[in-house]
C-alpha cells in the first residue's frame, strides 16, 4: 500500500512543476511566438485555480473513497489528470488552460491524492501514523526531481504542446495501473502492534478513540485552528513553488530547473522527517518548529532577492529549505486529522481540512503574482509570507497537543509520575496488583 500510494503521488506531483510550464508561457508572451497572448499578471491563474479545485474536490473525492474504496477513486484521478493535460496540449487559450490544468487536473489530483494516504494508514497502527503519512505524501513532493528535468527535455524536443500531450497519456496510464494495487483492509482488521485504548470524550481534539462525522469536526474549535494554520503554511510554500523557476532564472539561466528539483527534494524530505518527528515529540511541537523555521527563511530570503544579482547557491539552499518546511505541513495535517477525528470518515474529514491548502495556495499565488507584476520584485510577497508564518507560530498554542496521551509507550516523565502514584497506592492499600492508577 505504501509503495503504490507513493508511486501514484510521484505522478500527481506534476503540480509542483508548474513554474517550468509558466516560464515557457512567459517566453511566448514576451517574444510573441508560440501563440500565448495572456496578461502577465494572470500567469499563475491555472496553477492557483488547480490548487483551489484540488482542495475542494478533496471533499467529494474523500467521501467517494470512504464508500467506493481507493482503487476506483485513484483510477478516476489518473484519467482526469490525463484528460486535463491532453486538453491544454491542444490550445494556447487562457480559459482552456484554466479549465484543463486548473479544473480537470486539479480534480484529478484530488481523487488520486484522496485514495493514496487512507489506503496506507488503515494497514498500520496509530503509533506509525506520522511516518506512514510522511512516506506516502513524500512522493507528491519528490515528483519534481524527475518531472522538472524531463519537462525541460521534452520542451526542447517537442515544444509545450507535445510535452503536455506526453504527460497526459503517461500519467493516465501510470496512475490507473498503480491504482489496481490499492485496497482497504478487511472489515474488523486490527493492525499488528495496535494498543487498544478506551474511548474518551469529545470531538474537539481530545485524545482517545473518536470517530467524528464531518459536522462534528466542523463544530470543533480545533478544526478552525488547524484550518487557519494550514492556510498559512501551505499558502506560503505554494507561493514559492509556483515562482521558484522564475526567481532562479536570472542566476541559473537554463538550469533553473535545478532549483525546482532541489526544492522537491526538500519538500519530500520534510514530509518524512516531520512524520517521524511528530510520532516522537507530538504534532503540536513539530508544527511550531516548522512554522518558526519557515518564517525565518522567508525573512532571510528578502535581502537575497533584493540584491542586484542573486547568488545561485544561496537561492538553491533557501528554496530547498523552504520546500522542506512546506512539505512538513503535508505530513502533519493528515496526522492531526486522524488523531483528532478518527479513520472512519477520514477521507471526507481530511478533504474538508485540506480546503485550507487550496485556498492558501490560490490566495497567496494570486497575491504574489500581482505584487511581482507591479513591482518586479519578490521581496514583498516574502515579507508578507514571513509575517503570516510568524503569527502562525504563535497560534499553534490554540491546538491541543494530544500526541503524548495517544502514545502506547509513555515518556520518561509520565513513567516517573505513574510509578510515584503506584507507590502511593501500595502504601495506602497494600494491594498493588488489584489497582490501576491512571495519570493524565
Amino acid at each position: 500500500m505504501i509503495a503504490a500510494g507513493t508511486g501514484i503521488n510521484l505522478a500527481l506531483g506534476v503540480l509542483y512543476t508548474w513554474s517550468i510550464f509558466k516560464g515557457e508561457i512567459r517566453r511566448s508572451i514576451e517574444t510573441g511566438q508560440g501563440g500565448f497572448n495572456w496578461d502577465l499578471a494572470s500567469l499563475n491563474d491555472p496553477y492557483a485555480v488547480s490548487c483551489l479545485v484540488f482542495a475542494f474536490a478533496m471533499i467529494f473525492a474523500g467521501k467517494y473513497q470512504d464508500s467506493a474504496g481507493p482503487r476506483r477513486t485513484a483510477t478516476i484521478g489518473g484519467l482526469l489528470v490525463g484528460a486535463g493535460f491532453v486538453l491544454i496540449s491542444q490550445s494556447t487559450a487562457y480559459w482552456a488552460w484554466v479549465l484543463g490544468f486548473g479544473v480537470l487536473v486539479g480534480t484529478g489530483l484530488a481523487f488520486g491524492y484522496a485514495a493514496a494516504t487512507p489506503a496506507a494508514l488503515k494497514w498500520y497502527p496509530p503509533e506509525k501514523t506520522g511516518r506512514v503519512a510522511g512516506i506516502v505524501v513524500s512522493g507528491f513532493g519528490l515528483a519534481s526531481v524527475y518531472i522538472a528535468p524531463l519537462a525541460i527535455y521534452l520542451l526542447s524536443l517537442w515544444g509545450l504542446s507535445g510535452a503536455m500531450l506526453f504527460f497526459g497519456i503517461a500519467f493516465a496510464l501510470v496512475v490507473s495501473s498503480l491504482a489496481m494495487l490499492l485496497k482497504n483492509p478487511p472489515k474488523g482488521y486490527v493492525p499488528p502492534g495496535t494498543t487498544l485504548r478506551p474511548a474518551t470524550a469529545g470531538h474537539d481534539g481530545a485524545a482517545g478513540h473518536v470517530e467524528a462525522t464531518p459536522r462534528q469536526m466542523i463544530k470543533s474549535p480545533a478544526f478552525w485552528a488547524l484550518w487557519v494554520l494550514y492556510f498559512t503554511g501551505a499558502g506560503a510554500g505554494l507561493m514559492v513553488i509556483g515562482s521558484v523557476a522564475g526567481m532562479a532564472g536570472s542566476s541559473l539561466g537554463a538550469n533553473a530547473f535545478v532549483a525546482v528539483a532541489l526544492l522537491a527534494v526538500g519538500n519530500a524530505g520534510g514530509r518524512v522527517a516531520a512524520g517521524l518527528l511528530s510520532d516522537r515529540i507530538g504534532r503540536k511541537r513539530t508544527l511550531a518548529v516548522v512554522f518558526s523555521f519557515q518564517a525565518a527563511l522567508m525573512f532571510a530570503a528578502v535581502p537575497v532577492l533584493g540584491a542586484g544579482s542573486v547568488n545561485a547557491a544561496v537561492l538553491v539552499v533557501l528554496a530547498t529549505m523552504i520546500g522542506f518546511n512546506y512539505g512538513a505541513n503535508l505530513a502533519l495535517f493528515p496526522s492531526f486529522t486522524k488523531d483528532f477525528w478518527g479513520m472512519k470518515n477520514f477521507g471526507v474529514n481530511y478533504g474538508i481540512v485540506f480546503t485550507a491548502w487550496g485556498v492558501g495556495g490560490f490566495v497567496m499565488s494570486r497575491v504574489s503574482q500581482a505584487m511581482v507584476a507591479e513591482s518586479g520584485s519578490f521581496t514583498e510577497p516574502f515579507l508578507l509570507a514571513g509575517m503570516l508564518l510568524a503569527g502562525g507560530t504563535l497560534a499553534t498554542v490554540l491546538i491541543k497537543d494530544t500526541q503524548d496521551e495517544k502514545q502506547s509507550k509513555p515518556d520518561e516523565t509520565d513513567e516517573l509520575i505513574r510509578n510515584a502514584a503506584l507507590s502511593v497506592g501500595r502504601a495506602a492499600e497494600g494491594r498493588a496488583e488489584d489497582r490501576t492508577v491512571g495519570v493524565s
